[in-house]
């Protein structure tokens, strides 16, 4: 089992957790003695470490606890990854948890592929699954799911992909890294910086060769809360470090050096989507120091990649998000305004 003693590590990363975790934890506790599950107190003021400490008492062959001065989010799962023992790698937020069925069925598959795969049947290296999204303010859950982009069930390189329609670029939620393709790329994400999600699942992109989608509704988690990190009017307050984190993307890789087309397309498009998303932000602010900032932005990726700056710029996405003026402005609100109804984000 490639020297790993566990099949799965779970990292949960929690910051005043106390109302909520446990029901993250007990989630994942059905997977037994094949997963592991490393909680990390990430520093909290509440009761967050004594819970995760009781659990780790009773389940100690299946629970262990990292108490850790607050580093956030990005420092939770590098603690994590640092120690994890299982051949693949799963983050689940603590206000978040798993469906047992499909849970169940993704570590079946991930035990045959360890322990049962014939000779010369490699592993892969990132399974896929559907999240599903519970909407408090619309009131609406919706499964997204990967069926047009993955063959189900079956080995997947990047060259046998479909189209990833906009609303549908790979999250945190849907994937399980193999641990050594997390550790053989080097990521170690920021701390103290939220939106870090972002670039742990686009900094190992060029070092995936082969995935895994399973068509089964595997990760659940709420959106619509005042004080979620999504919300727009926290979003909007914190943008400074979404500039960051898009800022850091566009710095990882020169688009010309992956060499695999349809790879090379979706990492560029994700940019598209993290331009857009900081430049949207920007806008709904209506503070003229942030529209500076956007522009900033903008010439930030054309001085640096002017190759992918002109595809994303006079693409779609681009062109919407610069229109000129304040009308201009407007019209960029309102296709956000629309786009956010049908697809539900934040």
């Amino acid at each position: 089992m490639e020297n790993r003693e566990k099949y799965l590590s779970f990292v949960v990363p929690c910051y005043n957790s106390e109302s909520y975790m446990a029901r993250c934890i007990e989630s994942l506790l059905p997977g037994g003695e094949d997963v592991e599950i490393i909680i990390i107190d990430d520093g909290s003021k509440d009761k967050t470490g004594e819970i995760a400490d009781a659990y780790q008492k009773q389940y100690p062959d299946l629970v262990k606890v990292i108490h850790k001065e607050n580093g956030g989010h990005g420092s939770g799962v590098n603690a994590g990854l640092a120690c994890a023992r299982g051949v693949y790698f799963k983050v689940v937020d603590s206000d978040d948890w798993l469906d047992g069925t499909a849970y169940q069925k993704l570590l079946e598959k991930i035990r045959y592929y360890c322990k049962e795969a014939g000779e010369g049947e490699e592993k892969p290296d990132l399974f896929v699954c559907n999240y599903v999204y519970n909407h408090l303010e619309q009131q609406i859950t919706r499964s997204m799911g990967y069926g047009n982009v993955f063959p189900a069930e079956k080995i997947c390189p990047w060259s046998e992909t479909g189209h990833f329609l906009p609303s549908q670029y790979l999250v945190m939620h849907a994937l399980v890294y193999r641990t050594e393709i997390l550790l053989q790329s080097g990521i170690v994400l920021p701390e103290h910086t939220f939106y870090v999600d972002n670039i742990y699942v686009y900094y190992p992109l060029p070092h995936v060769r082969k995935m895994y989608y399973m068509d089964v509704d595997f990760y659940r988690y709420y959106i619509g809360r005042e004080d979620q990190s999504v919300n727009e009017k926290v979003m909007i307050s914190r943008v400074d470090q979404q500039i960051f984190v898009t800022k850091s993307m566009i710095d990882m890789y020169d688009m010309r050096k992956i060499s695999n087309k349809k790879l090379r397309t979706y990492m560029t498009n994700y940019l598209a989507i993290m331009m857009t998303v900081s430049s949207i932000l920007l806008i709904r602010s209506k503070n003229a120091e942030n529209l500076e900032k956007k522009r900033e932005l903008w010439q930030y990726l054309k001085k640096n990649h002017y190759g992918t700056y002109w595809k994303i710029r006079y693409g779609i996405l681009g062109q919407t998000m610069n229109l000129p003026g304040r009308s201009g402005r407007k019209i960029s609100s309102l296709a956000y305004i629309v786009a956010r109804r049908i697809v539900g984000f934040n």
